[in-house]
């Protein structure tokens, strides 16, 4: 039964962690905005910190202050660890509090941490006694069977959502590939100019000196070069156009989970493709004006 209890209390309080998530975006942002990692209508991280909090901190409830602190102390704790994995499982900083003080790696920081210390002692003194009425009284095999069937829709889309985001670090991967073959091929074109001149300058004074025995051997030479140099040029051009086109369309296709989570996260940085994320970013701004 206890196990059962703090499943409910994990649903409920994740589903009430995204209402929140979701009102402080509108108010932010003057929009609905589908907060959280996750697709459907819930914050996983909510429910296991209220959850930590009511299953760790239950016995200290009665002294307000030690409450506050073991409070401020264990969502810190479980917040930057969940910042931590999953940066570390896909490559993404999803917060960031590198803008606030007394923060650590950007993942958690002083400010947020106090304040979610304030809503603990108000979840533990207040809410959760009546959130705990509430679950008592319903009978156990409907609330049993409603747990079941959120566990397996949460899976499902907990796998739809993680498939997303390694689509998304695919799609920023080519196109940092696609950048990094672009600058190669720009350094390419400046150093053929280089060598284009150079190459001017002595088939110039090779010239000169065949064009006193012969003009025509001198013409046929210089429209050879020039020849050579329009093509490789245009080789040069040509693959140019066709990186750009690629890019291009990598920025215009469409992933409505993965658009869906940079709505989301705006603070999100990429420690791979900072670079490709940012462009990213940016054309679906430019799409949404």
């Amino acid at each position: 039964m206890e196990l059962y209890h703090l499943a409910a209390f994990f649903f409920i309080y994740g589903v009430l962690g995204w209402c929140v998530e979701v009102a402080y975006a509108a108010a932010k942002q003057g929009e609905f905005v589908n907060r959280g990692f996750l697709n459907g209508p819930i914050c996983p991280i909510y429910g296991v910190g209220v959850v930590s909090v009511i299953y760790c901190l239950g016995e200290v409830k009665g002294n307000l202050a030690v409450l506050y602190v073991a409070s401020v102390a264990l969502v810190t704790v479980i917040e930057g660890i969940t910042g931590f994995v999953m940066d570390r499982l896909f490559h993404h900083k999803w917060w960031d509090y590198t803008d606030q003080p007394l923060n650590i790696g950007g993942y958690v920081c002083l400010v947020f941490s106090l304040i979610w210390g304030v809503f603990c002692v108000f979840i533990m003194k207040v809410f959760q006694p009546m959130v705990k009425g509430v679950v008592i009284h319903i009978p156990f095999m409907i609330g049993l069977i409603v747990l079941i069937v959120c566990a397996i829709a949460m899976s499902a889309d907990l796998y739809v959502t993680a498939s997303a985001v390694l689509k998304l670090n695919k799609k920023l991967e080519a196109m940092d590939k696609i950048a990094s073959e672009l600058h190669e091929l720009s350094d390419r074109m400046g150093e053929n100019i280089y060598e284009n001149v150079k190459e001017g300058m002595e088939k110039e004074e090779k010239l000169k000196e065949k064009a006193r025995y012969a003009k025509e051997a001198g013409r046929e030479l210089k429209a050879e070069y020039d020849a050579e140099r329009r093509i490789r040029r245009e080789e040069l051009l040509a693959k140019k156009e066709e990186l750009h086109a690629r890019y291009e369309k990598l920025l215009k296709e469409k992933g409505v989970v993965g658009e869906r989570l940079l709505q989301a996260f705006p603070g999100m940085e990429s420690r791979k493709y900072k670079a490709a994320l940012q462009e990213l970013k940016k054309s679906m701004r430019t799409v949404r004006k």
